[in-house]
């Protein structure tokens, strides 16, 4: 047969732990004027750069504010796309409105490569003389 264990209550000094949290104002200050500038810098950098400033701090300490401060790395935005729908090309109503220029190269056995400046007009798809 198994025996019951019991456990003693819990003490009330325990549950009733005040906190003895130091107040960083001016470390959490500092904290988000450095993020300001430097938007692209993480809790690491900039506990780099408080240490270059003589505010030496724990790096989990660090996290911890930075996250309750709401901190992040900005997000990188996409690439702008074209708006709206594109205008579709215009047909040519007339011959000599618009022409299409192309450079064609072929090669002979024994002379060797050429190349040509070919000119399509678009409307009647005549080559140049």
């Amino acid at each position: 047969m198994q025996e019951k264990v019991v456990r003693p209550a819990a003490q009330r000094r325990t549950i009733r732990y005040p906190s003895r949290r130091p107040d960083d104002g001016a470390l959490r200050g500092r904290l988000r004027e450095l993020a300001s500038e430097r938007r692209r810098f993480g809790s690491r950098r900039l506990g780099y750069l408080l240490t270059q400033e003589g505010m030496a701090v724990n790096h989990k300490k660090l996290l911890r504010i930075y996250r309750e401060e709401g901190l992040a790395v900005r997000r990188r935005r996409g690439r702008k796309r074209a708006l709206g729908t594109r205008a579709p090309m215009t047909l040519p109503q007339a011959p000599n409105q618009c022409w299409g220029l192309n450079f064609v190269s072929d090669a002979f056995s024994d002379v060797g490569r050429f190349r040509i400046l070919a000119g399509v007009g678009d409307f009647s798809r005549g080559c140049l003389a």
